[in-house]
Order: structure tokens, then sequence, then C-alpha cells
């Protein structure tokens, strides 16, 4: 079998993907977006498409049951809602991991046959903000930015955007230029000091929120220095001199940066024609999120540095096809097709291309209101579609309680056991990638299909047919009557051609005439096309608008907590979290924390932190480093309750949200921060999955099975006894050693010699060897042997994992320096470390440095 052309189901680059049935994946060196780079998640796809711990067949009440009988009760119980409370009490919350296909069926069902604009998505935690700044500022949902201007342009920006980790592709690319044109400069704007500021000639480590400040300091910059383009503004711009006024009269103090760094960065920006702004979720994520969008925007407008070729503004999405679902309205306040809910006309003409009963005439609640919406009692039935809000989204905690309150509640999912699943009364198996047919949407408005190499498992389907044989459940029947996902894009692209005459940038009539089976990536409206080229936007008067910003007066306290991604995890890891490689680098829930501000609370390197505030409580494991400014916290958001016992971290995340946008605020929580007085620490490694049930307790995937990290307040009085319990091995042998003086014991449980499971305790975090321990793990090493916690002679310790890619640990690093590789790119011919996504690269360079630093000690 050939290999199939798909679509990586991660980050919004869209990277092409060559996969076969047996897991082999390679990067599409024909896709545009990638040109065959795929990231360390991307490479390891063929470790996440086995059937651990799926769902495979509907479940009612936790049994499982029949497609009819669940699908009846779907129907029958929205339905009976709707008759009952009004079409306002039911909900959708849908994702960006969703197909076009599926969003488009879902948002018509909800829009315009029950009536309601209660579809919201995950994706508004990802780019809201982008989309109101853009509607403000062009009249439309518009990303005139494509991966070519990151080529072309002598001056990139990346604002709010941890590129090396969060979007690595579009990084090396950037790194690829720069390469080969060093004259091209980067500014890294982010308060911390990430993998992506080793690419910069500059880093400035913003105030949290100061990007209003900045901004408005740049435009204000270019009206000094007499760098405004008064013929651009004059013919296409309105707002100009509100803008100024207020960006005038902006305290520069607010981005929290030296006088002589604004200097150079203002005179950089101002300088530079070719200049391209990206950003991500630094900027999105923010009770300020549009205004900063929008003091971006202005910069560029104010100069006309739009419309060309290595110029322009540029918010890169997190979610794989975010903008598949606003193309096609998968948001509370979005209609379709970059239609207006607002709009009569607009309302008028979706509902005549549907021929639907009804129409929504008032936008519904966002995510966070949803939610609320559901603690209230106003949701008397949801239905959630491939997310898992109960971890996601701010004040998870509370979430999950809203959740548990609603009557009745739905979930479609690819795997059984999350967060949200276990407060559903049903749930419902669905075909994930690799497994279903479709077209997602990437950054740069390039839409390409996902196409299936394996057959859906069990009794799963694509999501686009279970919400069409709900709603012809509920009477809908001839709407949604679709054999396959090309139907449902052909309707899409022909609902585009009835609203032709409407003003707007969707334009799909490229596709008229696809071949769906064979369509090739393809952006919209054609390849090449530049957005604003001829200066005219979407506004009534074909002018774009400049908006007035102020910089935010934000509370300071003694913490502040920003949370983010880690490299190799992807959100809630139900798909991240089944590779082996992946789970390797950093397997816990961590906090990154000044070592300032980690001797004033006295914790020590692998300590765990105590993170708390009026909303929850987390215990992550302190990872000491001047990365960030002091007062300054940084923990990554994947942990669900199903792999760690309180490292949920959104637990801590408020419910505060951009204004405009609803999109959350994630980046700088108020939160106090302590030391966890732990009386003991474990390090368990086993063959089976354990469950997490001491207070502070960590689950990860090895390559022989599963890792745990432990701590508690109460030791246990039977050590063996509570290894036997947490890894189910009760009537296996058991070898046991302890260290009174020390304190330590150490616990080995073999069945028919084979080593199943390692356990080691101490009073003090655990410093064993972890992979030469994870390495024993299923070989009939003696108990003895094993129990010493080190790698047999012939088996060196690699050490911890650096390069996730090749599985390359710290120790084969530093033994390849050592013997001569003393740049990343000899590293990388010796160990093939940082060859593929690049990724490791910064940190390949630290460990040079440190290595150097050493050896010239010595």
């Amino acid at each position: 079998m050939s290999a199939i052309r798909t679509t990586c189901p991660y980050c919004g680059v869209g990277c092409g993907v060559l996969a076969d049935a047996d897991g082999t994946i390679k990067g599409d060196p024909d896709h545009p977006a990638n040109f065959g780079r795929l990231c360390s998640k991307g490479a390891a796809l063929g470790e996440t498409i086995d059937l651990e711990g799926r769902l495979l067949r509907p479940m009612v009440h936790g049994e499982a049951t029949d497609w009819d009988t669940a699908l009846d009760l779907v129907a029958e119980k929205f339905s009976a809602a709707i008759a009952e409370h009004g079409p306002d009490s039911v909900a959708f919350y849908a994702s960006g991991q969703l197909l076009t296909e599926d969003y488009y069926v879902a948002n018509k069902l909800m829009k315009g046959f029950i009536g309601s604009a209660n579809i919201d998505t995950n994706s508004r935690l990802c780019m809201a903000s982008s989309v109101a700044g853009h509607k403000r500022a062009f009249g439309t949902d518009t990303v005139p930015g494509t991966y070519e201007d990151l080529e072309q342009a002598d001056l990139i920006v990346l604002v709010g955007s941890n590129l090396a980790w969060c979007h690595p592709v579009l990084h090396q690319r950037i790194a690829a230029a720069k390469e080969a044109r060093p004259s091209m400069r980067i500014v890294n704007i982010d308060p911390r000091r990430t993998a992506t500021s080793d690419l910069a000639d500059l880093h400035l480590s913003i105030a949290p929120d100061g990007d209003v400040a900045l901004f408005n300091g740049v435009l204000a910059h270019l009206a000094k220095t007499g760098r405004i383009d008064a013929d651009y503004t004059s013919a296409h711009v309105n707002g100009l001199a509100a803008a100024l006024e207020t960006a005038q009269a902006t305290n520069l103090d607010d981005t929290g940066l030296k006088a002589h760094d604004l200097a150079a960065f203002f005179e950089l920006w101002a300088s530079t024609e070719k200049v391209v702004t990206v950003y991500s979720q630094g900027v999105n994520q923010s009770q300020s999120g549009t205004d900063k969008v929008n003091a971006i925007l202005n910069c560029h407008l104010a100069t006309g540095r739009i419309g060309k070729a290595g110029m322009g503004p540029f918010s890169v999405t997190g979610q794989p096809n975010a903008m598949g679902g606003r193309e096609v309205g998968g948001l509370a306040n979005m209609l379709a097709n970059h239609l207006d809910i607002e709009n009569a006309g607009h309302r008028a003409a979706v509902q005549g291309f549907w021929a639907s009963p009804t129409i929504c005439t008032k936008p519904g609640f966002k995510a966070v209101d949803l939610f609320q919406a559901c603690a209230e009692g106003k949701i008397k039935a949801l239905w959630v579609m491939s997310t898992n809000p109960a971890v996601s989204l701010p004040d998870a905690g509370s979430v999950a309680e809203a959740i548990a309150r609603v009557p009745f509640v739905v979930t479609s999912d690819m795997i059984e056991k999350t967060d949200t699943n276990a407060l559903a009364d049903v749930l419902l198996p669905v075909a994930g990638w690799g497994e279903k047919n479709g077209t997602v949407t990437n950054s740069e408005r390039r839409i390409s299909r996902q196409r299936a190499f394996l057959e859906a498992p069990g009794e799963a389907r694509p999501d686009w047919q279970i919400v069409s044989d709900v709603a012809k459940r509920m009477g809908f029947g001839d709407a949604f009557d679709y054999q396959s996902p090309a139907e449902i894009f052909a309707e899409y692209v022909a609902l585009d051609g009835a609203l032709s005459p409407t003003v707007r940038d969707l334009d799909l009539s490229i596709f008229a005439d696809v071949d769906y089976a064979e369509m090739i990536p393809i952006q919209w409206p054609r390849n090449g096309h530049r957005f604003f080229a001829d200066g005219r936007f979407y506004h009534a008067d074909g002018k774009a608008r400049m908006i007035a910003v102020s910089a935010p007066k934000l509370p300071r306290s003694r913490f502040a907590l920003n949370t983010g991604r880690n490299r190799d995890q992807w959100h809630t890891m139900t798909r991240t979290g089944k590779s082996r490689r992946l789970g390797a680098h950093l397997a816990e829930p961590y906090v990154e924390i000044h070592p300032v501000d980690a001797a004033e609370l006295g914790a020590e390197h692998g300590a765990i932190i105590e993170v708390e505030n009026a909303h929850g409580t987390a215990l992550l494991r302190a990872l000491i480093t001047d990365r960030g400014p002091q007062g300054r916290l940084f923990a990554p958001m994947h942990w669900t309750r199903q792999r760690t016992r309180n490292g949920t971290v959104n637990t801590l995340t408020a419910p505060v949200v951009d204004p405009v946008s609803g999109q959350p605020a994630l980046k700088s929580g108020a939160v106090t921060a302590q030391v966890y007085r732990a009386k003991w620490y474990g390090y368990l490694a086993c063959r089976s999955e354990p469950a997490p049930s001491a207070t502070y307790a960590a689950v990860a995937r090895t390559a022989t099975g599963w890792q745990m990290e432990l701590a508690g307040r109460k030791p246990s009085a039977d050590w063996a006894a509570e290894a036997q319990n947490i890894t189910g091995l009760q009537h296996a042998d058991v070898s046991i050693q302890t260290d009174p003086s020390r304190g330590t014991t150490r616990v080995a449980i073999a069945v028919d010699g084979v080593i199943e499971a390692l356990l080691f305790v101490a009073p003090r975090p655990v410093v064993v060897a972890r992979n030469a321990i994870i390495s024993l793990i299923g070989t009939e090493t003696s108990s003895l042997e094993a129990l010493a916690g080190r790698s047999a002679a012939n088996q060196p310790d690699a050490g911890a994992t650096v390069c996730a890619c090749f599985n390359v640990g710290r120790n084969t690093l530093l033994s390849a320096i050592e013997g001569g590789a003393t740049s990343v790119a000899a590293l990388g011919e010796m160990t093939c470390a940082g060859t593929n996504c690049g990724s490791c690269k910064p940190e390949l360079k630290a460990l040079i440095s440190e290595a150097s630093i050493r050896m010239a000690a010595e």
C-alpha cells in the first residue's frame, strides 16, 4: 500500500504528512506548509494510532449500548429541552480538532434548525482576540499573511509566541531563512527567555500585558520620526488621529523595558519596511487581547506595511482547524462563511440557502460564559465534541462542577476516560485522525485534505455522521441526508457561491469544481493572493480602521502565573500522552520559578511547589531557572486528573475574559506559592499503567511501560504492599531493600523472573538514573541487580531525554561533546539530535556551553 497524503492533526501550521497503515509517518515534501519537515509531535503520530484507551462503543450511563439507542436518547433529550425551555437551553461545545465538514454540520444544526447560536469551541481559547481585532480593523476576519512572508521579511517580530516549541516547523523555516540571509533580524517579545529567544537578535522581556504600551510606543515613534505614510493613511485608513493621540499619551514604563531596548526596537521597526509581526497566545490569551491585536495592526496600517510580500501582521493559530471553524461559523458570535449574526440580510441569505425553519438572531454563549450558564442551570442539554473543557478551560474545577449540574450531557470522543467524559450521561465513539476524511484550513488560509488510511475501529463513526443522525431524529432529515464529507464540502462551497454578492473576504470559488478525492492543498481565494494589496478593506467605506487602544492597568501580586505548552505535548495529552518518546522530555507537571524566588521560599531542585489562589491548588515540581523574571511563574497546562493528582494547572486560572472577544486571560493570574513539605518522595517504573494515588502523583508513558513520580506527607508503613497496590501486582514476587540510616526503601516486583515494577522511596527527591531503571522493566534482571538502580554494564545510561525525535539523552550528548562534537551541527552528525524538527537545538547549544565552562574550569 502506498503512503496516503494527509495533514497533521496538531497545530495550525497544517503540515503535510505521508502516512501508512503500519504507522510509518513522514513529512510530505510536496506540501507547501512544511516541505517535508515535521516536529517531534508530528513525527511520533505513528505511536498514537493504537487502540489503547479508545472508546469503541456508545455508552449510556456507563454501560455499552447500540447506536440507535444512544442516538435516540440524544435526540429525545435535546428535543425535550428545546420544547420545554426554548432553543437557548441547549448548547454544543466543539473543538479545533474537528474537520471543517464536522463543524459545518454542527453549526448548521444549531443555528439554522435548533435556532440558537449556543455553539462555541475550544478555539475561543486560541484565537478569538485575533478574530475580533481583525474585524475591528479590516471589517472581516482576514489573515493577510502567508508563510512565504516569513522568508521574505527583513525583520520578523515574534510577539507572545514560543514558535520553537509551539509551531516548530515555522520556526525552522525562519531559522533556515536567517541562515541563508544573515542580515534578517528577529525580535522576540516574551516575558520569558524561551527556546525561540535563541534565534533572536533582540529579546525583550516585556511585562505581562505590556504589549499595548509597546506598540503604542512604536506608533508614537513612527509619528515622531516622520515614518507614517500620509498618502496611504489618507486614502485607505480611518482613525489615525485618535489612535495616535492615545499612543502618544502612553506611559512606556508599562512595558517593563529599559529605555535603550525600547529605542533600539522602535528604530528597528520604523526603519525596516519589510517587517512581519507574528503573534500568538501571549497576545490573544489576555484580558486586553483584542486591544493588543489592534495595537499591532495600527502600526502596519499607519505605514502601509500590509498586503505586500514580506510584510504585514500574522496571527498563527494554535489549533489544526481553528481557521476552518472560523470559516464555517463555528463560534457563538458568527453565522457562517464569515457572515454576521447581527446582520438581518446575512441571516436571511443563510436561512434561505439552508431552507431552514429558523435562524439564530443573536450571539450565543461564548466558552467561559457557556459553562457559567451551565452552573446557573440555564443549559439543560450539552454536547461536548472532541475536547476536554473540564481541564482546558479556566477555573477548571468550577467548570467540572458546572458540567455535572447539566441535566443531560453527551460527549463525542476517541478516548473513553477523560475528565469531561467522566461527567457525561452518553459517550459517543468518534473516528479519529487517520480514520476519517475531511478538510482543514491552516494559518495561511490553505485548505488541505485529511484522509483516512485506517479503518475506523469498533463502532466509531465520523463526527459529521453522528451529528447528522441526531438531526434526522430531531425531524430535520432532508437537510442532513449526507452520504459523505465530499457532499458537505460541496454544500459549503455552494453556500459561499450563493452569498457571492455579499462583500466579504471569504471566496471559495476556486473549489467549485474541485475533485475532492484528489484535492491538493490550496489557499483561498487562490494561491499567492495578497489581501489588501489594492488598499481596499471590508468596512462599508472600503477603508481600514485604526483603533485607539490604551494600556491596561494591572494589579500586581507577589506571584503571577503564566501558562502554556510543552515542546512535545499537545493540549490534554489524550493523543501525545500515548507516545513513549514524547513523554520522556518533561514527564511531570512543573513550574518554572526564578532562583531568587526559590531561595526565598526555601525551594531546592526537585522540590514540590504548592501554587494556590481562590480558584484552586496545584502541586508542581520546581524547575528553578532564570528564564523568566522574578515573581513570574510558568506552568504548562497539559496534565489532567487522569494523569496526575493535584497537577491540573487550569484549576488556578481565573475565568476572566477579554470584553470584546470573550477569550480567557491565561497568562498572568495572581497566585501564592510555597514549598510543599513532603515527608517522602518516590519514583516508580512498571509495565502496567499505575493509578495516581499519592497526594503528589504524575503518570507518564515510557519505552517499557509507565513511570510515576510520587510524594506525600504520610509515609507508608509497608512499602512492599504499597507498591503491589499501586501496580495491581498483589500476587507477584517482592524483594525489598531498606537503609534506615538514609531512610530509603527500594522495592522490586517480579513475575516468573521478569521485572514488572521498581519503586524507589526516600525522604528527599529521589535521585536515580530513571532511564536506566526504565530499561530494566520487562527484563530477566535479578531483583538485587535491579534495585541497584543502574544500567547493566553493556547498557550505558543515556540520561534525561533532550531530543525526543531520536530519543537522545543528556549523557549521550555530553559524551559526544567530550568526544569533540562542539557545535550543534557536529552533535547532529554524531547523535542525530536536532536534525529533525530542531526544537531541541537551544538545549543542545546550552549543553555545549555548559560542557565548555566545566572543561575550562577543570
